[in-house]
C-alpha cells in the first residue's frame, strides 16, 4: 500500500483499486483506520487527537487526495502529499 504522506507519527496510505467510497487509510501508534477524502472516520479506530490532525490535514489537501484516488483506480503511481504544516 503506497504511503502518500507522513506527519507527526501518522502514516497515510492509499490502496490501488480499493472499494468505494473514495478514501485513504491511516496508521498511528498501532491503530488503523480508514477516512473519507474529507477526513471523516469511515472505519477502524484512531485516537481523538490523531483523528483531529487527520481531518485538518485532509481539509487542506482534498484536491490532491481526489487526484491520488483517481490514479490509484488506474494503478498509476501516486503523488506524495505534503505533511500537516
Amino acid at each position: 500500500m503506497p504511503e502518500i504522506s507522513r506527519f507527526l507519527g501518522i502514516r497515510v496510505e492509499m490502496f490501488y483499486d480499493d472499494h468505494l467510497p473514495p478514501h485513504f487509510h491511516a496508521r498511528y501508534e498501532g491503530e488503523r483506520a480508514a477516512f473519507t477524502l474529507d477526513g471523516a472516520l469511515m472505519e477502524g479506530a484512531m485516537s481523538p487527537q490523531a483523528r483531529r490532525l487527520i481531518r485538518e490535514w485532509a481539509a487542506g489537501h482534498g484536491a490532491e487526495l481526489a487526484e491520488d484516488w483517481q490514479l490509484a483506480q488506474q494503478h498509476l503511481p501516486l503523488k506524495r502529499i505534503p505533511p500537516l504544516a
